[in-house]
């Protein structure tokens, strides 16, 4: 049940005009209906850290221009190649780490205080591996793939923060746009990072392709779902999780999406902002930064 009438409101004018209108881009109606749910869920991309200065690691247009994520992010990839695949993260890392958390970030983590006050529920589910919305002061953030500030090890699977820019110094000032410039060097095993507790080899602590996600966090996200009054979406598509887009419908939650595209990835979506969510999302919320 939703706790007010405002919801079904929204909804009702959404299935009257629904030939005419396709998304609702009304930031003071939309403010009535975050600051009226008891439960609401963010689910944040790449987008959202863009103007952070975090880039895609993703196909021919990537800093490795000459690798696809696919061949560096695999057990595969770091079975065969470890050095690389160390380079091409110890690079991510430092990147993600001299970047700064967004407005974006900022209003999430101040509008989750407002939540805290006022004894309502508020999380973050974040695709993203640059931990920007905990240094933003967010409380209540599920990494789905991971984060970059974290490491694993291969044998005895000890799991644990670890900061170091470069991560060891056999990596120091690798894997940066200008070393790709030439051949890239190949780091010795016993030189790449190695676990505090049994010095076995280290591999970061990222879901890569073709691995699960993990279960407990997966079954977390499953039950806020299920439970949100409201449901935002945030740089990136929702639908590429068709199984919590089914159970959204069928419970009438309304979403947000907040993208750069013109128009939103679904139109099943009740709002959508367009534009830099470092400027429609404060604004959105109404937080003052």
């Amino acid at each position: 049940m939703f706790p007010s009438n405002i919801f079904i409101a929204v909804f009702r004018m959404s299935r009257k005009s629904r030939k005419s209108i396709k998304f609702i881009s009304d930031y003071g109606l939309f403010r009535r209906v975050v600051d009226d749910a008891k439960k609401i869920v963010v689910l944040t991309g790449a987008g959202i850290s863009a103007e952070s200065g975090i880039p895609v690691f993703r196909g021919s247009g990537g800093l490795w221009r000459t690798f696809s994520a696919k061949e560096l992010a695999s057990p595969a990839a770091f079975h065969k190649f470890p050095s690389l695949v160390w380079q091409f993260y110890s690079y991510r890392r430092e990147v993600a780490f001299r970047a700064e958390p967004n407005k974006a970030h900022l209003a999430l983590a101040k509008y989750e205080e407002k939540c805290i006050k006022e004894n309502r529920k508020f999380s973050i589910i974040t695709q993203n591996v640059d931990g920007l919305h905990i240094r933003a002061g967010s409380k209540k953030v599920i990494e789905l793939h991971g984060a970059l500030r974290k490491v694993r090890c291969t044998k005895c699977s000890l799991i644990y923060e670890n900061t170091d820019v470069p991560i060891c110094e056999a990596l120091k000032g690798l894997g940066s746009s200008e070393s790709l410039q030439s051949e890239l060097p190949v780091v010795k095993i016993e030189d790449l990072p190695k676990c505090i507790k049994c010095c076995s080899l280290l591999r970061p602590h990222i879901v890569w392709f073709g691995e699960y996600l993990d279960p407990d966090v997966m079954e977390e996200y499953r039950r806020l779902v299920e439970e949100c009054h409201l449901f935002i979406v945030i740089g990136t598509s929702f639908m590429a999780h068709p199984i919590f887009v089914q159970t959204i419908k069928e419970r009438c939650v309304p979403v947000a999406e907040f993208n750069i595209n013109e128009y939103p990835t679904s139109e099943a979506f009740k709002f959508y902002f367009p534009g830099s969510c470092t400027a429609t999302l404060p604004e959105a919320l109404g937080v003052e930064l």
